[in-house]
């Protein structure tokens, strides 16, 4: 037993591959300032990342967050806190105050300047952050902060720096302060914080497990001093955390119960929700729902509003939009307000639509015109089909199956091959008679 446990140490032990501890502090110390190129870097990739989100492009963004020197500075705060050491610590959020200016600046100035202000789904998804948020900058700081204590460095630095993804939040709190909204320079100010500070702290728990030595000071006095301040630090920075971390995983919680008594209540009644707000943090909680159709008596609501208890939505109550001229007025407020009510799940449903309404056939209207031009068919069905699956070859082509009182002679499958390429603007056709 003794054997196997000693194994499994060995295994996950962090100290295998541990570069020099003062050799790895060095480098940190190295790559925490922001002057001359370094501060070139972080502004041309702010740049680079805002033009992504403008354009909605995620391979540009991620250009971007390759590039950024943004890592730095909190994983220098990280090590000083861990090592007791000040003026690190010191050094590191004076240099992360400055690069967070400087995107700020950058970012602001480009959407500024920008004649295309319209908020992009890339750009929305960093408005709010959630509980996903503070796992990713969590646990991929700890991948990094592993990473830069090893020997062999790997390849993780880049993984975490577009997991962590620190640079896309600095640039939409720049569009927030060039479009005026507040909402979307608080949300994603937010967001950054909340990343930084995660990293932070995952950092300092590595620097703390890989018992990296403590500053010494000349004076005792200073010694205490020091690490009475530190202490006051990683208190005022682990305990507001620990708080915001409860609260996103309560709001998701939250969320998700919304989401069971909307489905159980309404959707699979058949009734249509066209609009739904939640505001999380009031007392109450706020839950409004707007319908397509169905109208409800004041009985209902309040049977409604007693059912929410049912599904541990305590604290809530339901308001729901009857009037239409207030229904409209909420909906096209929400729209001009967000400038673009589009998420990326919005713009996921509208790109499926789309390749549905290109795949769908009208079989009927079809039919009724091929009975026209060839009277013997009786009847067809015609859809997509996807061939050399696999292979690089791969192509997806109209399959028509057709039923017919005769067999058709090679001109007149011809003819309706090249009828249907015309009607249906394909290149190509398949043809089989069901027999």
């Amino acid at each position: 037993m003794k054997l196997l446990i000693r194994k499994l140490f060995d295994y996950i032990n962090l100290t295998k591959g541990e570069d020099d501890k003062s050799k790895v502090l060095d480098n940190v110390k190295v790559n925490i300032s922001f002057r001359g190129a370094n501060l070139w870097i972080l502004a041309c990739a702010i740049a680079v990342a805002s033009i992504g989100l403008n354009v909605n492009s995620t391979a540009v963004i991620i250009g971007a967050m390759l590039i950024s020197p943004l890592m730095g500075p909190i994983v220098g705060a990280g090590f000083g806190l861990g090592t007791y050491d000040f003026e690190l610590l010191k050094r590191s959020l004076k240099n992360l105050l400055v690069a967070t200016i400087a995107g700020l600046v950058v970012s602001t100035i480009y959407f500024y300047i920008s004649p295309f202000k319209e908020a992009q789904p890339e750009l929305l998804s960093r408005t709010s952050p959630n509980i996903y948020d503070i796992l990713i900058a969590f646990f991929g700081g700890l991948v990094g902060v592993i990473a830069i204590t090893r020997v062999e460095k790997g390849n993780p630095i880049p993984g975490v720096a577009i997991a962590t993804a620190l640079m896309p939040p600095l640039c939409t709190a720049g569009y927030g302060l060039a479009t005026g909204s507040f909402k979307f320079f608080f949300g994603a100010m937010y967001l950054y914080s909340i990343n930084c500070i995660f990293i932070c702290i995952s950092t300092f728990l590595i620097v703390k497990y890989l018992d990296y030595p403590i500053k010494k000071q000349l004076d005792e006095k200073i010694q205490k001093k020091v690490k009475y301040y530190i202490s006051t630090v990683i208190t005022i920075v682990l305990l507001p955390s620990i708080y915001f971390a409860y609260q996103l995983f309560e709001e998701k919680k939250y969320q998700q119960q919304i989401d069971v008594f909307t489905e159980k209540e309404f959707n699979n009644k058949g009734i249509t929700i066209i609009y739904k707000k939640t505001q999380f943090n009031k007392s109450p909680k706020i839950l409004e729902l707007g319908f397509l159709s169905k109208r409800f008596s004041d009985a209902e609501i309040k049977e409604l509003n007693r059912s929410l208890k049912d599904y541990e939505l305590n604290n809530t109550k339901l308001v729901i939009k009857q009037d239409t001229t207030d229904l409209k007025s909420d909906i096209l407020n929400e729209i001009n307000f967000n400038k673009s009510v589009l998420s990326q799940k919005d713009v996921t449903i509208l790109n499926l639509k789309k390749q549905i309404a290109q795949n769908h056939f009208d079989n009927n209207n079809l039919l009724a015109e091929m009975k026209i031009l060839f009277p013997d068919i009786q009847n067809i069905s015609i859809s997509n089909h996807t061939f050399n699956e696999k292979t690089d070859s791969i192509k997806t082509v109209p399959v028509l199956i057709y039923k017919s009182k005769n067999e058709f002679g090679k001109p007149e499958l011809d003819k309706l091959s090249q009828w249907l390429k015309q009607r249906l603007s394909k290149k190509e056709i398949e043809l089989y008679r069901q027999k």
